[in-house]
């Protein structure tokens, strides 16, 4: 086991055993029938030159998920699939079963000199997708108003992975961050094929996507990376990332996630738990304010978290306030 030994470890690992004995049975119970939906168009690989035929396969596979999720009776899933369809909308990739998976650009790509890939946490699928897409467009209007008109930006919504329910087993162990990375990993190396090697990508991971984005980080050609809201990554220090990009980490002074124990421990098997906290001193990241939000506040419009990540994105990082 690792962690603080004492009565305080004890009760998390009591907390997490409950969890997992109690609460997912009934959360398994009441998940929605599977919903009909074309399988991915089958593409070349993406380039500058056929990035927008891409677009177009995708918008078109999303507009058939809608109809037949229509007919299936699910209008939610078929209003959401229909919003993907837009024309305004550039998906580099869409998957409508399930949960759904899907991987979207705001701006242009192509040119982007300074690329933000945002990776969620907990509870992000196609029925949610929108809220994640708004954090997105938020990111993207704070860089147009910062850099101004030369300046080249994109920002990539990555919902490359089937994320856990917030009150799940799967919330608590590494799991589908295991499953996730690989899929992150291939991504951030496809990416360069379209931007060109010379462009600066930051990974932007939002609570159990700080996860994922630890397991992908080793080898990741990327400048910086920004846990915001962790529970903890499953490793005990920044060093441990195995990275040359820069290590950010932030917390809204009203995040629940202040007080999930950061332990870690070999539970029947299964590691539980993500073990230190990355806005500790010891772990070595570089501590940047995220103001007063709470958990679902670090892209919200106006906020002083957003003006920070914005900030590292461009590589403004003298500008960077300290918590």
């Amino acid at each position: 086991m690792h962690g603080p030994r004492g009565p305080r470890r004890l009760r998390a690992l009591l907390a997490l055993v409950v969890i997992a004995a109690v609460v997912v049975p009934l959360t398994a119970a009441a998940a929605r029938p599977r919903i009909p939906a074309p399988a991915p168009a089958v593409l070349p690989p993406v380039t500058a030159a056929t990035l927008e035929r891409a677009y177009a396969a995708n918008r078109a596979d999303a507009a058939l998920a809608s109809r037949m999720a229509a007919a299936h009776g699910d209008r939610h899933r078929a209003s959401a699939d229909r919003a993907l369809a837009s024309p305004s909308r550039r998906l580099l990739s869409f998957d409508g079963r399930g949960p759904g998976r899907v991987t979207e650009v705001l701006g242009d790509l192509a040119h982007a000199e300074r690329v933000a890939v945002l990776v969620p946490g907990s509870d992000t699928s196609l029925d949610t997708y929108e809220r994640f897409h708004a954090g997105a467009a938020a990111l993207r209007q704070r860089l147009d108003r910062r850099s101004g008109a030369g300046a080249r930006t994109a920002v990539v919504a990555w919902l490359g992975y089937s994320t856990p329910g917030t009150i799940s087993a799967t919330a608590v162990t590494p799991a589908r961050a295991e499953e996730a990375a690989p899929g992150l990993r291939d991504f951030l190396r496809e990416l360069r094929t379209v931007t060109g090697a010379g462009a600066r990508v930051s990974l932007l991971c939002h609570s159990y996507g700080t996860v994922v984005c630890a397991r992908a980080a080793a080898g990741a050609a990327v400048s910086d990376i920004v846990l915001l809201g962790s529970p903890g990554t499953g490793v005990g220090s920044a060093a441990e990332l195995r990275t040359r990009a820069r290590v950010w980490a932030a917390r809204g002074a009203d995040d629940w996630v202040a007080d999930v124990p950061h332990v870690s421990a070999d539970l029947f098997g299964t590691t539980v738990g993500f073990g230190a906290d990355p806005m500790s001193p010891a772990f070595g990241a570089r501590v940047f304010a995220a103001g007063s939000g709470g958990h679902s506040d670090y892209f919200r419009s106006g906020s002083v978290a957003l003006a920070n990540i914005a900030r590292i994105v461009l590589g403004e990082t003298s500008e960077v306030t300290d918590a």
